[in-house]
């Protein structure tokens, strides 16, 4: 492992930020992903440089990932078919974006995002609720889009990482054709499996802040645990509006970065 290039000391602020900043992040996303728009911009307020940032992020919204992954799983929302290859490749995805984030300006990735952004929001807002049964599909079609958007999603993740949940939560649902809970349930073991390949990646180039870390995972589990709890629970009635939240909470982020960068 290399040697951290940014000397971090821990503080008593720091721990404060991270706290109470990761709790709130991970109760979004453990409802309908999309966490990652609180919890890497309380890393960067805490006082971390942009990649100690991102890979200390990882390190606890993947653990509290784990919880909330966990719920689904005991209560029966996981489709293991399309689960297990899914993680597969969501782990070799978050690696590669892992890898391409150290070397290259994240600002480009960051215009394609805000392209995005009003497609995504049009199909959330144009749907009265996500669907609580699953739809007619091809499996062979199915898997595909599970599988490929598992991959490219997975790589978004390492690379940048913030609406990661809720993208794909969106296409489990609608060109998928999972019903909403299944979906989630899915959609939170892809998303541990690219926290898991990006937390790798970044650990072996010294950019996460452990401590800190491991401090942030106590409020990440926290947070995740209540949040799956509430989507389990209440479906699309809580879903669909937090999801829409999150969006303008990304469109608001990628702008003002993009103004301010």
């Amino acid at each position: 492992m290399q040697a951290m290039l940014f000397p971090v000391v821990l503080t008593a602020r720091m721990v404060i930020i991270v706290v109470i900043g990761v709790f709130l992040a991970s109760f979004v996303d453990g409802i309908a992903g999309g966490g990652g728009i609180i919890s890497v911009p309380t890393y960067f307020l805490a006082g971390l440089p942009a990649h100690l940032a991102l890979g200390t992020n990882k390190l606890s919204s993947g653990l509290g990932t784990a919880v909330s992954t966990a719920r689904f799983i005991k209560n029966g929302f996981v489709n293991w078919k399309l689960g297990i290859p899914s993680i597969i490749l969501a782990l070799i995805g978050a690696h590669l974006g892992t890898r391409l984030q150290l070397a290259i300006d994240e600002r480009y990735l960051k215009w394609l995002l805000l392209a995005v952004l009003p497609v995504v929001a049009f199909i959330v807002l144009r749907q009265k609720k996500l669907p609580e049964e699953a739809g007619d599909i091809d499996p062979a079609r199915q898997t595909a889009i599970v599988l490929i958007s598992s991959f490219i999603v997975g790589a978004y993740d390492g690379f940048y990482g913030p609406g990661t949940g809720t993208f794909l939560i969106l296409i489990f649902c609608n060109l998928a054709k999972m019903d909403l809970r299944t979906a989630s349930g899915n959609v939170k073991l892809v998303n541990l499996s690219s926290n898991i390949g990006a937390v790798v990646t970044s650990l072996m180039n010294g950019k996460v802040f452990i401590v800190l870390g491991l401090i942030g995972a106590v409020s990440s589990i926290a947070g995740h645990y209540i949040g799956s709890g509430l989507a389990i629970k209440d479906g699309s009635k809580i879903v669909r509006p937090v999801i829409v939240i999150v969006l303008l909470l990304l469109a608001v982020k990628v702008i003002s970065e993009l103004i301010g960068g």
